[in-house]
């Protein structure tokens, strides 16, 4: 066969369909690896490759996508990878024999990489490696990288190949209805950046139909004059009686490749839901098209931030004001009601402002069931108690995109000061069976805000007039793997972060060793004070949190106390004697209020503070 390039500016050459689809169709359960049927079931692996051949595909897809270490490792397959991914490539070989390329399919991890995941972009080229090579053993003659959303995961694809081949690549970003990657990277900007990159081909697969796709291409067509590649789903599926079923005609795909064409797509096939019928039609409606010539590309300068310059520091809020001048700064902790009635919690605040308070931290995920939102609350609190606030503001259960809306809005509503923290795992309160989800933790995070606070979205989109957040985040003094614990302190840092809080803080001396740990990444830092609020809180707190370190002496004047009042009033006694020490080393105190909401103990060690 003549070489992929010299064949693909010669005529548009047709991709096969979808692998899955097939898959499934043939009773392969989705909780199953189905790249490790390459392994278990070649011969129905080869009996979907042979479909796709017969049907006129000019290039077929190894059953490699989710065949890298991080997917693998999921199913307890991560030793295989080489097996699995260079098995696939010589099954799709045989199937192709001299009629069709092989082109080495590769997805995305499943994980979050820099800036947005603690994952390097480094590791994930490494990661990306192996399995191209793997590939390379079996025999393929180009590379796919399909369904990416992240750009910069792609490049690190793009830079994994190209360390190892010459061989042509199709780089596929997947994208929504208006024609941004589901990060929200328009294709104005991933269209050049891949051909940057390397990419042979640029284009777009999966998420939607036919439709929104053609807009997409043009939009690229518009901006690079690289070779163009299409792989829409068959439509949006649908659930019908309990299974996806995707509705677009073969009819319909195929009208829609004729158009892709027009464009200048010169790789043309399907996604999710098309079946060896679906390539079939579009073979018959592209058999012998030249690739159409096209206008110049409009080359897109790089966005820049809009709307002014980024805040200083000091004209963010009356909480980075004082931190920036090295004021002494005192903040209480309130936890959202249960319900939506928070008038006792406002109550609370003003009390707090009343008594000389600076700001209120408003728990977010706190555990139990039909709490109001933190974010929620804070806009309350500012509104009608008059004091401010810092959201204290968790990755759990929020997508990327969702977290950026959430403290656009919250940014809207006045909210300034946040406290970025990646979210406790584990049961949710009065629901058991409750999972968490994370998209990224706190140090993707903070690069969000960081760069909302630059003027621009996480996908390098201009949003106007930046944002103006006192970016905080959470460190735990007395972890039980501090060395780990100061490297992701330091890469918040690095992220954005302007200011600390701590966990709660009982052993001083370890506090003060850790001070001096983290010299090199100093930022201001607020140490938060729990009282104890009896003997047995004071068991619980060394017994059952483990990173929270109470010295055995602390332990025992909390046993020696005689009563109810008698502990409350030891706990507090103690506070104050912590929160006394802290203060000369700290730019603030934080004080945790009870569980109930009770603000007898903060009181109390108010007076150490005045």
């Amino acid at each position: 066969m003549r070489p992929f390039l010299d064949a693909i500016d010669e005529r548009v050459l047709v991709c096969d369909g979808a692998m899955g689809t097939m898959l499934y169709a043939r009773g392969v359960f989705i909780n199953r690896s189905f790249d490790a049927l390459n392994l278990t079931q070649p011969d129905l692996v080869a009996e979907v490759h042979a479909d796709y051949v017969r049907a006129g595909a000019d290039v077929i897809e190894t059953n490699t996508f989710g065949a890298n270490r991080i997917k693998l490792g999921s199913f307890g397959q991560a030793d295989k990878l080489h097996a699995i991914n260079a098995q696939g490539a010589r099954i799709a070989r045989h199937a192709a024999r001299d009629q069709a390329y092989v082109a080495g399919a590769i997805g995305p991890l499943g994980i979050r990489i820099e800036p947005w995941g603690k994952t390097g972009r480094d590791e994930a080229a490494e990661w990306f490696r192996e399995q191209v090579q793997a590939l390379l053993d079996g025999g393929v003659d180009l590379f796919v990288l399909e369904t990416f959303r992240d750009l910069s995961e792609i490049g690190a694809a793009l830079a994994a190949v190209r360390s190892l081949c010459d061989l042509p690549v199709v780089a596929q970003m997947t994208t929504e209805r208006d024609g941004n990657s589901l990060d929200g990277t328009p294709p104005e900007r991933f269209g050049p950046e891949l051909v940057r990159l390397g990419a042979d081909l640029v284009g777009v697969n999966c998420s939607v139909g036919p439709a929104p796709m053609l807009e997409t291409i043009e939009r690229l067509a518009a901006v690079t004059d690289a070779r163009l590649s299409a792989q829409p789903n068959a439509g949006q599926p649908r659930d019908v009686e309990g299974r996806n079923i995707y509705l677009c005609s073969p009819d319909y795909m195929a009208s829609y490749a004729r158009r892709f064409t027009m464009q200048g797509v010169r790789l043309v096939g399907g996604c999710c839901g098309t079946t060896p019928e679906h390539i079939r039609q579009i073979r018959a409606a592209v058999r012998g098209t030249t690739p159409a010539s096209r206008a110049a590309a409009v080359l897109v300068p790089p966005i820049e931030p809009a709307g002014g310059t980024p805040v200083a520091r000091p004209h963010k809020s009356r909480l980075a004001n004082a931190l920036a001048r090295d004021s002494f700064v005192v903040a209480v902790e309130l936890v959202p009601p249960r319900g939506h009635r928070c008038d006792e919690t406002i109550e609370r605040a003003r009390r707090l402002k009343i008594h000389g308070v600076d700001v209120v931290h408003i728990l977010d995920g706190q555990p139990g069931s039909g709490r109001l939102s933190a974010l929620s609350l804070a806009v309350l609190v500012e509104q009608q108690a008059g004091i401010e606030t810092v959201l204290h503001y968790s990755c759990r259960d929020r997508n990327l995109l969702g977290m950026q809306s959430d403290l656009l809005g919250a940014h809207a509503m006045g909210l300034r000061n946040v406290v970025l923290v990646t979210g406790a795992p584990g049961q949710v309160g009065g629901y058991p069976d409750a999972t968490a989800v994370f998209d990224v933790d706190s140090i993707g995070l903070t690069n969000v805000v960081a760069r909302l606070n630059q003027g621009l979205d996480i996908g390098g989109q201009a949003i106007g007039q930046p944002t103006a957040y006192h970016i905080g985040v959470e460190v735990n003094p007395t972890s039980l793997n501090l060395d780990h614990e100061l490297r992701r302190f330091a890469w918040k840092v690095e992220a954005g972060a302007e200011y600390a809080v701590t966990t709660p803080v009982v052993d001083v001396a370890a506090f003060e060793a850790f001070l001096k740990r983290i010299e090199g990444s100093r930022v201001p830092v607020i140490a938060t004070v729990w009282p104890f609020e009896s003997a047995r809180h004071a068991e619980f707190v060394a017994n059952e949190m483990p990173e929270v370190r109470v010295p055995d002496a602390l332990l025992a004047r909390m046993r020696r106390a005689d009563g109810p009042q008698a502990e409350a009033a030891e706990g507090v006694a103690i506070a104050r004697e912590i929160a006394a020490a802290l203060r000369p080393m700290v730019q603030g105190i934080q004080l945790a209020a009870s569980a109930g909401g009770a603000l007898d103990g903060v009181l109390g060690v108010l007076q150490a503070l005045a």
